[in-house]
C-alpha cells in the first residue's frame, strides 16, 4: 500500500497560508529626551541612595515604566506627606506647583525635580507674565498634571485655561487687561494654532512665547502620524489612556483619515477583528512609551500575520538634555 497519498493528506504537512500585513514604524516615536531625563534621575537616586526612593505622581505616564521602577525599590506616593522626613523624593517629569516645591524645602527633604526642561520652560513664562501685570491664559487641558503645575506658579486668579475656541469665547476679563498665552507642551499642534488665532483675533495685543511652547517631540510624532496615515488601513497608537500626547497622537491619526486607530498600552489590548482585512499597519508610540512595548505589538502581530517591517520616518530626533545631577547636594532643577 502506498503512503504517499496519506502524507500528502496529513494536515501536519500542509502549511496554512496567513495573511499579508505591511507594518510601517512612525519615526520619530517612543521616549523623548525629557522622559529619559526623568527616568534616569529615579534610577540614578536608587542607585546613588538605595531604596527605597519616593516619586510623587507617575514619574512619566506609563504604567510599564512606574512597574518596572517600582521593581528596583522605587515607591510612587500622591502626595508629599505620604513620604518620611528626610526621604529621597523624586517630582515627575510634568512638573508641580510652587507649593509643592516649597513643602518639600520645609521637611527639608532631599529632593530632586525632574521636570522636563521644556516644562520649565513654560513655568518661566507664566511666571514673568504674571510679573509684568498680564492675565495668563494656559492652552491646555485642565486638570493635565502639566497644566496644574503651571498655574501653581502664580495665583490662581491671575490665570485661565481654555481647551478650545469655544473656551476662548467664554473669557471674562475686565476691559484693559493685559493678556498673554503659554501652550502645553503636549497639546496638539493643530488644536493649539486654532485656539491661539483665536486669542489674537480676541486679544489683539496678546503676548505669545518667542518660540513655540509645544515640544518638539509632541511635534515630530503628530508630523510624522500625519505622514503616515496615508499609507496604512489602521494605526496602532502604543500608550496609555491617561497619557496626553498618546490620545494626541490618536485624534491626529483620526482627524487625517485613518477610520481605524486604537490606542492600546500593551499588545493584550489589540482588536483583531478590526484589523482582519488590513494589507498595512502603522504603528507610532507616546513619548512615554518604552520601545519594549512596540516590539511586544510587532511580535503579537507577527503571530497572526505574515509581516513585513519598515522604518517610516526619521527613527532618531537626536536631541539629549542633559543628565540630572543627583547627589547629597542637588535639590530643585
Amino acid at each position: 500500500m502506498s503512503h504517499g497519498s496519506s502524507a500528502a493528506a496529513d494536515p501536519r504537512a500542509v502549511s496554512q497560508a496567513r495573511a499579508q500585513l505591511n507594518v510601517l514604524l512612525a519615526g520619530p516615536r517612543g521616549f523623548c529626551a525629557g522622559v529619559r531625563r526623568a527616568i534616569d534621575a529615579v534610577e540614578d537616586a536608587l542607585e546613588r541612595f538605595g531604596p527605597p526612593v519616593y516619586v510623587r505622581r507617575a514619574i512619566v505616564h506609563n504604567l510599564a515604566v512606574v512597574r518596572s521602577l517600582e521593581d528596583k525599590g522605587a515607591v510612587f506616593i500622591q502626595e508629599l506627606d505620604e513620604a518620611p522626613d528626610g526621604a529621597v523624593v523624586i517630582l515627575s517629569a510634568h512638573g508641580v506647583a510652587r507649593s509643592v516645591t516649597d513643602e518639600a524645602q520645609r521637611r527639608e527633604l532631599r529632593y530632586f525635580d525632574a521636570v522636563c526642561p521644556l516644562v520649565a520652560k513654560v513655568h518661566r513664562e507664566v511666571l514673568k507674565h504674571h510679573r509684568a501685570g498680564r492675565h495668563v491664559v494656559l492652552v491646555g487641558h485642565a486638570g493635565h498634571p502639566e497644566i496644574v503645575g503651571s498655574l501653581g506658579q502664580i495665583p490662581e486668579e491671575a490665570a485661565s485655561v481654555v481647551a478650545n475656541i469655544e473656551h476662548v469665547a467664554e473669557l471674562r476679563l475686565e476691559p484693559d487687561t493685559g493678556v498673554a498665552y503659554a501652550i502645553q507642551t503636549t497639546y496638539s499642534v493643530d488644536e493649539a494654532d486654532e485656539v491661539v488665532t483665536a486669542l489674537i483675533s480676541r486679544f489683539p495685543d496678546i503676548v505669545g512665547p518667542a518660540s513655540s511652547d509645544i515640544c518638539y517631540a509632541t511635534t515630530n510624532r503628530q508630523a510624522a502620524v500625519k505622514q503616515m496615515v496615508p499609507q496604512v488601513d489602521a494605526v496602532l497608537v502604543a500608550g496609555e489612556s491617561f497619557s496626553s500626547n498618546a490620545n494626541r497622537l490618536a485624534e491626529v491619526a483620526r482627524a487625517h483619515g485613518c477610520a481605524s486607530v486604537q490606542l492600546i498600552a500593551e499588545a493584550s489590548q489589540i482588536d483583531w477583528r478590526s484589523l482582519e482585512d488590513c494589507r498595512s499597519i502603522g504603528i507610532t508610540a507616546a513619548a512615554s512609551t518604552p520601545e519594549a512595548s512596540v516590539a511586544a505589538i510587532i511580535a503579537a502581530l507577527r503571530e497572526r500575520f505574515d509581516i513585513t517591517v519598515e522604518e517610516f520616518g526619521e527613527a532618531s530626533e537626536g536631541t539629549m538634555f542633559k543628565r540630572m545631577k543627583v547627589d547629597d547636594h542637588a535639590q530643585a532643577f
